[in-house]
């Protein structure tokens, strides 16, 4: 149990700091909550793969040593959906309306180091879709295997592991492994 001066002073101080403008309020609570940075993530898969566990869209961005999922930060008050479309457009030349994403289990990601993804999956045919790159942001774009993935970067395969893809995936429940 709470002393009551101890809970007194507590209501006093919730009630003094629900009186301050909201503004100010925004400042006090950003200054003593951790803070995240968020990205939005595009799992993308080939609709067409009929073979083996299926193809999933990686780029190669510098410096080119492994490959990653289309993703980047989110702009300031753009909506997590928004950013993902944003960024697969920009890196791969996908261009999909936001409602085509749906949220991928988990649909957010937090990592200890302080970012939080936020994860969205699609499918498109590989077959008719163009892969267009800058050559600057990204060097490459192109299908993989599940099967057989290539060199993922550290981040990539951590996440991708949460949803049961690559070296990095998690066991069922049960602790059984396939």
């Amino acid at each position: 149990m709470i002393p009551r001066s101890r809970a007194t002073g507590r209501a006093v101080a919730y009630q003094l700091f629900y009186r301050l403008p909201v503004p100010l309020r925004r400042r006090l609570v950003r200054l003593v909550v951790p803070k995240y940075i968020v990205g939005a993530v595009a799992l993308v898969r080939d609709s067409e793969a009929t073979d083996g566990a299926g193809r999933l869209l990686l780029l190669r961005q510098p410096p080119g040593h492994s490959w990653t999922l289309p993703a980047g930060l989110l702009q300031r008050g753009e909506a997590p959906v928004v950013g993902a479309a944003r960024e697969l457009f920009e890196e791969s030349g996908i261009r999909l309306d936001p409602a085509r994403l749906r949220p991928a289990v988990p649909n957010a990601v937090v990592h200890a180091q302080g970012w939080v993804d936020v994860v969205f999956e699609t499918e498109v045919p590989a077959s008719t879709t163009e892969l267009v790159v800058d050559g600057a942001e990204v060097f490459e774009a192109a299908w993989h295997s599940l099967d057989d993935l290539p060199r993922l970067s550290r981040a990539t395969a951590r996440l991708l592991g949460h949803y049961g893809i690559g070296p990095g995936r998690t066991p069922p429940a049960g602790g059984a492994t396939t």
